[in-house]
């Protein structure tokens, strides 16, 4: 008889921390009611095979957990890369096939890649490793798939969020062991609804502008003979401003400030919403977002004119929140969503009203969901 097992993991909101995690700094985030599944059947092969609804079969050989340079980019690479991470701690995996569903939709901004990995490394731990890893290693291996096999520079936040599970605050100082703390806050009770709007544009070809990022944090920090700013006092690097000014672009230069502000923020929601004061936390989400399209410039694409989708959903939301609730861009930035926290007298007005410009369907009301990467019992 075969043996069937069932899987989940959620996808993630970033609450707080807009490009904080690659520099060592803190993130709020949180685990949301959509997920990825996958009914997993061992197949008695050495092969793993990954069947997506609406995407080509995947099949990785385990006798081969090498990067493949052709594979970059793909599903295959995430797979090969978490399973290559666990056969290095130890593990004996076995084949198997995995039938995967979701509704994190790809470039929703909610993660489904970070959900996907943390799905495959929730397998691998729960069947072939007897549950040795944390919830935090688990999303570390994740992040390594990330950067190694699939080639994407991010940091850990979208692979903590998603393996933990509720609302979390991540100080990312030592990155090999981030201090995670669950933080309990119902929205709901305090009035207030998630709403995560999709801008109608997707992150397809977007690698080099979220690339740019951490590679001109690098530059700065190589000015103090750093790797990340965390390293760097924030009086030291605007005491340097005159001499490194003209050895690194201004924009590096504003966008290294909003990541000193940016974990000043994180930490003071994060105190906010202990203490239930919900509209210091609001107050601050707003900063955040004038933050991101200030210094940050994650908005638009550099030199786009005829498409600024990102800009026009936070237009919408500032006209229609009117200084009510709080907006701000969502994860990378760029392409994909905003995050709205709406006062829920004003929901149904508020989503009718961006669904009229941005299209049917264009504004998920979330729940934030107390399990991480789990098997389904």
């Amino acid at each position: 008889m075969e043996q069937h097992y069932v899987f989940s993991a959620p996808g993630r909101t970033e609450i707080g921390g807009n490009h904080t995690d690659h520099q060592h700094g803190c993130v709020l985030a949180a685990a949301v009611d959509l997920e990825t599944v996958a009914d997993v059947t061992l197949n008695g092969t050495d092969r793993i095979r990954v069947r997506s609804e609406g995407y080509p079969e995947v099949v990785v050989d385990l006798d081969d957990l090498s990067v493949h340079e052709d594979e970059k980019n793909t599903t295959a690479a995430l797979v090969r890369g978490v399973a290559a991470a666990f056969v290095d701690k130890g593990a004996k995996l076995r084949g198997f096939d995995a039938e995967v569903r979701s509704t994190v939709l790809p470039g929703s901004g909610l993660s489904s890649s970070a959900a996907f990995e943390v799905l495959i490394g929730t397998i691998c731990n729960e069947l072939f490793f007897h549950k040795r890893l944390s919830a935090v290693e688990i999303a570390q291996i994740g992040q390594y798939a990330e950067n190694v096999y699939f080639g994407k520079p991010c940091g850990l936040m979208d692979q903590m969020a998603s393996s933990v599970g509720s609302m979390v605050f991540i100080d990312f100082e030592d990155p090999a062991c981030p201090s995670v703390e669950r933080i309990e806050f119902d929205f709901k009770k305090a009035g207030y609804s998630l709403c995560i709007i999709d801008s109608g544009a997707d992150h397809a070809d977007l690698t080099d502008e979220y690339a740019a990022i951490p590679a001109e944090m690098e530059a700065v920090c190589a000015c103090f003979g750093k790797d990340v700013l965390r390293q760097i006092p924030e009086m030291d690097f605007f005491g340097a401003l005159p001499a490194i000014r003209g050895k690194v672009s201004d924009r590096a230069i504003l966008r290294a400030i909003h990541i000193y502000q940016e974990n000043r923020r994180v930490v003071e929601q994060a105190s906010a919403l202990r203490r239930g004061d919900v509209q210091t936390f609001l107050k601050l989400v707003t900063e955040s977002g004038r933050s991101s399209w200030m210094y940050l410039q994650n908005i638009c694409p550099a030199g786009a004119v005829e498409h600024q989708a990102v800009a026009v959903a936070l237009a919408l939301c500032d006209t229609l929140l009117h200084g009510r609730g709080a907006y701000r861009v969502h994860g990378g930035g760029f392409a994909g969503t905003v995050q709205a926290f709406v006062p829920d007298y004003l929901l149904k007005q508020f989503r009718s009203g961006i669904e009229a410009v941005l299209g049917q369907g264009s504004c998920h009301i979330l729940d934030i969901r107390p399990q991480g990467g789990v098997r389904v019992q």
